[in-house]
């Protein structure tokens, strides 16, 4: 689940991380009076950003900088209700909801500080580096030796030597570097309390005087460890997400939208990503991602199916089913009752291997709708590209 900036930043300062002060607006009317409020508190100018999950705002005009309220109002006014297409929106981009406005800071250093998983060393690891403002993908890939790490042990925790010691990679002396470190020592601790998949602060600036503080703010929370965080739950934002993906999410399917034509219906996400691989060589493009779990009754087949055929540009569905823990014979009963009670419209391909498979499929061959059944994950690939097309 993402938060966004405004969000973010909020449980930055009950962490005792310095934000620039601010407010969220969704009117114009609304921006000019927070413009008005920062203005007559001495503020010089103000930033208008675009509050939405995607990152590369700047480029995309989701940040406007205003020297008066007047202008906050009109910058506010011009970006509400408009699509923001950004190098992480795609061409479609996001609707503009709402906007943070915020007091403009006197940067003198920008700064790159992040908390993410590292799964090869099984911990976390926090990543900072000097060109803060800056994509850290592209800094990975224009100047690597910029990055810096440090893991951080899962029972320890990131330790005080390991944030001093990148707050002096860094370059920073000082009152600085102290006030690097402990912000350091400070996003690493709410990555672990929120159950986060990312902590991101680009850039953190230090100010002309001294000061550090976070001018952007991103956090991403695992979305298995909700459970444990209601008050996390209600910051979720679904106007930001694909409506089908919400919709599956409420029935306990995962599934992600993608921009191909041939659905896919499984069951394990290994077996998800090696179904779409192999529509992609048998030369077709997989229209989603769909893990239906270990069930597969009727009513989660059904359920899946009616999101399947929301997709806008499906032209088949392809139904992979390894029996392990669910029987064959099982599923097959399940895809008929529900193809009963959701109208298909596009050929459906069925391969069903495992425990009970072979009685599966005689269910489906002898029932009155029309499947088209494969052994193999290569052959079932093959037609339903072919009748796709």
């Amino acid at each position: 689940m993402k938060l966004h900036e405004y969000q973010s930043k909020k449980l930055f300062q009950q962490q005792g991380i310095k934000v620039p002060e601010g407010g969220v607006a969704d009117t114009p009317a609304a921006a000019r009076a927070v413009a008005e409020d920062l203005f007559g508190k001495g503020a010089s100018r103000v930033a208008v950003k675009a509050q939405v999950h995607a990152g590369g705002r700047g480029k995309g005009g989701g940040i406007k900088l205003a020297s008066s309220p007047e202008e906050a109002e009109l910058f506010t006014e011009g970006m509400l209700g408009t699509s923001l297409v950004t190098p992480q929106t795609g061409p479609e981009g996001v609707q503009v909801r709402s906007v943070l406005i915020e007091a403009g800071a006197d940067i003198a250093t920008e700064l790159y500080l992040g908390v993410t998983l590292d799964r090869s060393n099984q911990c976390a690891v926090v990543i900072a580096s000097s060109e803060g403002g800056m994509a850290i993908e592209e800094v990975a890939a224009e100047k690597p030796e910029a990055i810096l790490r440090e893991l951080v042990d899962p029972g320890w925790g990131l330790q005080g030597f390991q944030a001093r010691r990148l707050a002096y990679g860094l370059g920073l002396t000082g009152v600085p570097q102290r006030g690097a470190a402990k912000v350091i020592l400070q996003l690493a601790q709410l990555f672990q309390d929120l159950d986060s998949s990312l902590v991101e602060i680009n850039p953190l600036i230090i100010t002309a005087d001294d000061e550090v503080v976070a001018l952007d703010a991103k956090i991403n929370i695992d979305d298995n460890c909700l459970f444990r965080r209601p008050d996390l739950v209600e910051l979720r934002d679904l106007s930001e997400e694909d409506v089908l993906e919400v919709e599956a999410s409420e029935h306990n399917l995962t599934y992600n939208a993608l921009d191909g034509t041939i659905g896919c219906m499984v069951n394990g996400a290994g077996l998800a990503m090696a179904t779409m691989d192999e529509i992609l060589l048998a030369g077709g493009s997989p229209a989603n991602f769909l893990d239906v779990g270990g069930s597969a009754s009727a009513e989660t087949v059904a359920n899946a199916f009616r999101i399947l055929m929301k997709a806008p540009d499906l032209q088949a569905v392809l139904i992979n089913i390894c029996g392990g823990i669910v029987r064959g014979d099982r599923v097959a009963k399940g895809i008929i009752e529900a193809l009963d009670q959701v109208e298909v419209n596009v050929p459906v391909v069925v391969r069903l291997q495992g425990t009970n498979a072979e009685e599966g499929r005689r269910l489906l061959a002898e029932s009155s709708l029309e499947f088209t059944l494969a052994e193999t994950l290569n052959e079932a690939a093959s037609k339903a590209v072919e009748m796709s097309q």
